[in-house]
């Protein structure tokens, strides 16, 4: 079950209540399917080889966005410079292509590829090799076949794929299951249908990344004791300047878009896991004006950009790879950026710089 199922998360999942209760039964069955896939997998049942280069899998236990795509981007172009030569693999959320693997590029399509793996492309001006299907591990052979040199390889979201075989480094091996943790938490704690949560709470990650501001859990008042003492890592993001979406080079600060257009003037639009993010990022750079949350992976149509009336037109470089057929002048792209801290990148290292554990022989 996906968060397409309610079309946009339910209230009842930040907090218990009778819906959630009513609903609890499915959430056990799902507990039990969970628990019955885990088990097939660590009895060795289902045979998949293991890639021959690390893994490190960016992934959520929330259902909807937490902010996992500009994260892989940060890895990847810090990666880079630490002189790792990242790859980078995507289901491709909403593509058509689900034939064979795919290669990703700027100019690509994202009814074809996805949007996430575009954006991606574009922000990294094609710098990484970028592959999209579902079945992940044909993803990784078609990568490391087209690009031999790659040596880690980027996962955006596969947390719960079963078929993605990982040694993690919890457990000597050198791969990386990272868990994205935002400023909305794990809501009821309940797993899908009753809650937002595709595992339980308590899963077992090499480290949780925190990405907004984290507040105590409000089922309980409490702070998560689950996360005290436990290997996390805080990552910080801002707005860049916002650029015209017909005039890529035209660009103008917040500041200048907050002092020239009144607040009616200005509509903000983001089809993300999370939108309240965007617009919340907006407020703290001084920016308010009317907020149009649409769901994740919506497209576009000029028609429904003609209908806001507005001055200014605010959406994420998520929503502009959707928008290239759209000419409105109205439109500006706000950029986020993210930074991996010294310590991350000093822990991936040492982790990355393990042998393969896959030739340890006794």
């Amino acid at each position: 079950m996906s968060l397409s199922f309610f079309r946009k998360a339910p209230k009842f999942w930040e907090r218990r209540g009778p819906t959630s209760i009513i609903l609890w039964p499915l959430s056990w069955i799902h507990g039990c399917v969970l628990r019955a896939r885990k088990l097939i997998q660590d009895l060795g049942i289902s045979k998949q080889k293991a890639a021959p280069v690390p893994i490190i899998i960016v992934g959520n236990i929330r259902v909807g966005g937490t902010g996992k795509t500009p994260i892989v981007i940060a890895l990847a172009e810090r990666l880079s410079q630490l002189g790792w030569k990242p790859g980078i693999i995507s289901r491709g959320y909403g593509s058509t292509s689900q034939t064979s693997p795919q290669l990703v590029r700027s100019d690509s399509s994202p009814a074809q590829v996805g949007d996430e793996p575009v954006l991606i492309a574009k922000r990294t001006h094609n710098q990484f090799p970028i592959w999209v299907f579902p079945k992940r591990n044909q993803s990784i052979r078609a990568l490391l076949k087209h690009s031999p040199e790659v040596n880690v390889i980027i996962s955006d979201d596969g947390l719960q794929h079963r078929g993605l075989v990982r040694w993690p480094a919890r457990e000597g091996g050198r791969d990386i299951e990272f868990v994205v943790r935002d400023a909305r938490g794990e809501g009821n704690r309940f797993l899908l249908p009753a809650g937002p949560l595709r595992e339980p709470a308590t899963r077992e990650r090499d480290a949780t990344l925190l990405t907004g501001k984290q507040e105590p859990n409000k089922t309980n008042g409490l702070i998560d004791e689950y996360f005290l003492g436990r290997r996390a890592f805080t990552l910080t993001g801002e707005l860049d300047t916002p650029y015209q979406l017909i005039n890529p080079s035209n660009t103008q600060t917040l500041d200048s878009i907050a002092n020239n257009y009144l607040p009616n003037k200005i509509t903000a639009v983001a089809a993300l896991g999370n939108p309240q993010g965007f617009f919340d990022d907006l407020l703290k750079n001084g920016i308010a004006g009317k907020c149009i949350p649409m769901p994740d992976h919506a497209t576009y149509t000029p028609e429904f950009f003609s209908a806001i009336n507005a001055g200014c037109i605010l959406i994420t470089e998520k929503d502009a790879v959707k928008c290239a057929e759209i000419n409105d002048e109205r439109i500006w792209v706000v950029p986020m950026s993210l930074r991996i801290s010294d310590s991350l990148a000093e822990w991936l290292q040492s982790i990355l710089q393990r042998p393969d554990p896959n030739r340890y022989t006794l």
